[in-house]
């Protein structure tokens, strides 16, 4: 299994060849625990989810990381704007570290619910301080960052490569360093690794370094988390397309300043979920949580099985009748496969040959060519439908492709809410149509009908479900 992957350095779909053999290294940009996820972070969640599972899928043994930050993190992704988490905790008149510990526990509560793997390191930003200032150290040792009104700044014109995957212009970024945005800063795009001066007072969270008492810029402790864990050149690093221009790039022009090593691979970024054309976000009060949308009803995975509608590159359109029509289709797929389980037997041992091997080819390559679930639900769906495959092979080929798509089809069960005289007439219907009494299986059908119970005749035999 061949994969190709869009990588955002190059912006062109590459073949994926891992530094070591077997092994993939993958750093994702995790929370940040001042708020609850928004339904447009989990989609990132899920996209990053799906890389993991078709990693593993394609036999690779994945070392995955990802950060939770629960440091202070500025409103913009630039150096200005407000402390988000105390604001947050100012707000609701706790401690940041309580607020901390409350989102971040609510992140993994959601990440349960729409069936994401658990990364192998989720490491906390907190318990990595002593980490971040060996590395602007390091920074600082190769001639890339200054120090001046307290605070250690990242000098972006000493990094020739600066902006290369956003694909900035640094002669436009030299013209724009006459612009005066911070005093101490050479060039206004120039970046924080350490604060000790700031225009927040009573900082919660403080610490000893170098430079004197302080807190990191938001940017380092990417950099040095994924270093400690997967070490100074990684496979892949992952997040959202806001990403782009200013953390990741900063990231990449930090690590690299400090190793004189290539960083990453493979960068990997997905596109927003909007709403009339709108981005989801915190910072405009334009979001909705997971939780608002179980309390009306759906189930977490009717929203995974909405996000995997769309390509991870396409931004996708949030609305609710798109999430009512995505949840029938998870159920319909579910009772599906439901009948098939109670019709087949034991399955599990059965060999997949013909048809069936085809349908798991033609999901394969379609999950090797940059994750394309959109076509991976199109193969699952055709499958189903497919007569001339029979209901063992089914099975087995939905419990291969659902090690991708992830939506617990291995927990499909048939609808039993069904009331006992109706499950005699199914059991009385089957047996005219065994005794070829063709009038009389006609009328339970009607009957049946008129309960909001449909029939279906197929050569693996009938099937039913209550509407």
């Amino acid at each position: 299994m061949e994969l190709k992957l869009f990588n955002s350095m190059g912006k062109e779909l590459q073949r994926f060849t891992p530094l070591k053999s077997e092994e993939v290294s993958l750093y994702t940009c995790g929370p940040t625990v001042y708020n609850y996820a928004h339904i447009g972070n989990l989609r990132t969640y899920i996209c990053e989810d799906i890389l993991h599972r078709t990693l593993e899928f394609a036999g690779y043994k994945v070392k995955h990381v990802m950060n939770i930050t629960d440091v202070g993190h500025l409103t913009e992704d630039t150096d200005d704007g407000e402390d988000k988490m105390v604001k947050s905790a100012r707000e609701k008149k706790q401690t940041v570290w309580e607020i901390a510990d409350f989102y971040t526990k609510a992140f993994f509560r959601d990440c349960t619910g729409v069936n994401i793997k658990r990364p192998d390191i989720c490491c906390k930003a907190t318990d990595h301080i002593a980490d971040m200032i060996a590395l602007i150290r390091r920074i600082e040792a190769n001639g890339y960052a200054y120090f001046t009104g307290g605070n250690v700044y990242f000098d972006i014109m000493k990094f020739r490569d600066y902006g290369k995957l956003a694909a900035l212009n640094l002669e436009d970024l030299k013209a724009g360093s006459r612009i005066a945005v911070d005093q101490n800063k050479k060039n206004p795009l120039d970046f924080v690794l350490w604060f000790t001066k700031s225009k927040f007072e009573n900082q919660e969270m403080v610490w000893d370094s170098p430079w004197g008492r302080g807190y990191p810029g938001w940017h380092i402790e990417c950099s040095a988390m994924s270093m400690k864990y997967l070490g100074e050149e990684i496979d892949i690093h992952c997040g959202g397309i806001d990403h782009i221009s200013v953390h990741h790039t900063n990231e990449i022009a930090q690590s690299e300043a400090a190793t004189g090593k290539k960083w990453v691979n493979y960068w990997l970024h997905n596109e927003f979920i909007v709403t009339t054309k709108e981005k989801m976000a915190k910072s405009s009060g334009n979001f909705l949580t997971l939780e608002q949308l179980t309390e009306t009803g759906y189930d977490p995975l009717d929203y995974r099985y909405f996000c995997l509608q769309a390509h991870y590159r396409a931004q996708l359109q949030f609305s609710y009748e798109a999430l009512d029509a995505a949840r029938n289709s998870r159920h319909n797929l579910m009772e599906r496969i439901g009948q098939l389980k109670q019709t087949a037997g034991n399955w599990q041992e059965t060999l997949v040959t013909g048809k069936a091997a085809e349908y798991l080819e033609t999901f394969k390559s379609d999950a090797a060519s940059d994750l394309n679930m959109p076509r991976c639900l199109s193969d699952l769906w055709n499958l189903l439908k497919d007569n001339a495959v029979t209901d063992k092979e089914k099975l087995v080929v939905v419990s291969e492709m659902d090690k991708i798509l992830g939506l617990k089809l291995e927990t499909a069960q048939i609808n039993t809410e069904i009331d006992e005289d109706s499950l005699q007439l199914i059991a009385e219907r089957e047996e005219a149509r065994k005794n070829k009494k063709w009038a009389r299986s006609d009328e339970i059908r009607e009957l049946l009908k008129v309960r909001g119970i449909t029939v279906e005749d197929t050569p693996q035999g009938m099937r039913w479900k209550k509407n």
